[in-house]
């Protein structure tokens, strides 16, 4: 597994920020079943870079906590079996990894929502990353059901590794 992890964000950061993220990638795959090792990349920043890229990719003119770039379509949710149709778009060539995709993540966000929460910020990162997670493996939260489901599955991965609010 290789988990990228590029720290942008200019302000202290007092947690440690690649234990849990590497730790959550990992357990969100292992929750998933994902038969491959995977690259994922993430971005720690802030919400004003945040702010500019929700409004060129999205066409949302504000921050946000987490953004996720998937590499891979999926037909079903985690559904793994067909990604290799698409080897040449969905695995590195050097590596062999499966290429999940980018998340980027504002510490600003990560500091309002936790204190808005009521928890930790170690506990909102780790929550962000397995709700990015889960979208670079093909989740969404647009309908209802859908929310049910992910919101399951995110608190699954974080309670298998000790994050609760």
């Amino acid at each position: 597994m290789t988990v990228n992890i590029e720290n942008e964000y200019e302000g202290e950061l007092n947690l440690p920020y690649e234990k849990i993220i590497e730790e959550i990638v990992l357990a969100a795959l292992d929750y998933e079943k994902c038969p491959y090792e995977a690259e994922v990349s993430v971005v720690l920043t802030d919400n004003e870079n945040i702010h500019a890229l929700n409004k060129e990719f999205r066409s949302i003119d504000r921050p946000t906590d987490v953004l996720s770039f998937p590499m891979c379509d999926y037909e079903t949710p985690a559904d793994f079996d067909r990604l290799e149709d698409d080897a040449e778009d969905c695995f590195n060539p050097e590596t062999g990894e499966l290429l999940l995709g980018d998340i980027v993540i504002s510490i600003d966000k990560v500091r309002e929502q936790a204190e808005s929460y009521g928890h930790s910020e170690t506990r909102e990162l780790a929550f962000l990353v397995a709700h990015s997670m889960l979208h670079l493996m093909g989740y969404d939260h647009m309908e209802d059901d859908e929310r049910i489901v992910m919101e399951k599955k995110q608190e699954e991965i974080l309670q298998s590794k000790g994050y609760t609010r």
